[in-house]
């Protein structure tokens, strides 16, 4: 890129072409003013420091775009590698259907064990990177994700709890959730929370606790609980072992009013009559979450179990959630939201 530059004479209001200047030589010193004034006499001052000013703050343009551009191509530098995808993963999860899989739920809550039910709903599909939401159209810079819904329902006394989340994990396996994020309901009332995974994690929240109302915060990346329940499905081979530091899920620090940071945990494999279990232990929680799936591919589901404190002061005290499978649909949901449809509801046992 040339910078023109334009001089005004004194005897008629026309511009003369002077010389060009490539981009590099923008280093304006005295001899250079001189052998302009030398050419030109009557050289307009006040005009000369105006393209002076010109001259850098395109420099200094130029300079941060390029910053962008490097920072932008470290950023990618520093990604995994995509993890190549099995036949049988694109055999079974781009067949234009999800997984839907109900569980008998027993819930520890308040300090005693209520009895719902879990559904688990697993969907690829095509998510915007930037605005991290699900793309309606085809666009190169989509990225493919295994998408997890999880829904608990179950009652404390009179009052219904309900609480959903969602994971967006990338089906490469190479980088945590691009999101994840949290509802509660209750007849107290609701909380939201969402994690994105941006150059940090960013993280904000909402909710009608005192000391909680409003958080919106970032912190440095960490292995994410959430992320797990979609690893298992792509690849448990991949899944992190040994002594960790990892992010719990949202569920259990929203209702265990617990800081949202990484903790030290220790993770653990097994495997026993076709069923893997996959255990994170946190020392500092004192909690324990058992997952059990399928040894073999689709390495689904069968069931989870997580001992914790349940309750408050003096009556709180370890009890243990346990979920297990009851049936397993492959269907289009999204398509199936009329009354008549209702009835694929006993299919899943609800």
């Amino acid at each position: 890129m040339g910078v023109l530059w334009l001089v005004q004479t004194p005897a008629i209001l026309n511009w003369k072409k002077l010389s060009i200047l490539k981009e590099t030589d923008f280093t304006l010193n005295f001899e250079k003013i001189a052998f302009m004034k030398s050419v030109i006499p009557t050289f307009n001052l006040p005009l000369l420091s105006l393209i002076v000013l010109f001259v850098f703050g395109c420099k200094q343009e130029n300079e941060t775009e390029t910053s962008a551009e490097i920072s932008s191509d470290m950023k990618e530098k520093q990604q995994a590698p995509k993890r190549p995808i099995s036949e049988n993963f694109k055999r079974y999860w781009y067949a234009g259907e999800a997984e839907i899989t109900s569980y008998q739920l027993e819930q520890a809550r308040y300090g005693e064990l209520r009895d719902g039910n879990a559904v688990l709903i697993y969907v690829t599909e095509p998510f915007l990177p930037n605005e991290q939401v699900k793309a309606n159209r085809n666009n190169p810079d989509n990225v493919s994700v295994l998408k997890l819904n999880a829904t608990k329902n179950f009652l404390t006394g009179i009052y219904p709890y309900s609480i959903m989340s969602s994971t967006f994990y990338p089906v490469y396996d190479n980088q945590h959730a691009l999101k994840t994020s949290l509802s509660v309901q209750e007849w107290c009332g609701h909380v939201y929370s969402q994690l994105n995974n941006r150059n940090q994690f960013e993280f904000r929240s909402h909710s009608y606790f005192e000391g909680e109302a409003d958080q919106n915060f970032t912190m440095e990346k960490a292995l994410l609980e959430n992320d797990i329940w979609t690893k298992i499905r792509i690849n448990p081979e991949n899944l992190p072992k040994g002594k960790i530091t990892m992010i719990p899920s949202l569920e259990f620090l929203r209702l265990r009013h617990q800081e949202i940071k990484s903790y030290e945990a220790k993770a653990e494999m097994s495997s026993k009559d076709g069923i893997t279990t996959y255990t994170i232990s946190y020392p500092e929680l004192e909690r324990n979450l058992m997952i059990h799936f399928s040894s073999e591919f689709p390495f689904s589901i069968e069931g989870w179990t997580e001992e914790f404190k349940s309750g408050f002061g003096a009556n709180a005290k370890t009890l243990t959630t346990t979920a297990s499978k009851m049936k397993t649909i492959k269907t289009a949901y999204w398509k199936q939201n009329g009354n008549s449809d209702l009835i694929l509801r006993d299919s899943l046992g609800l």
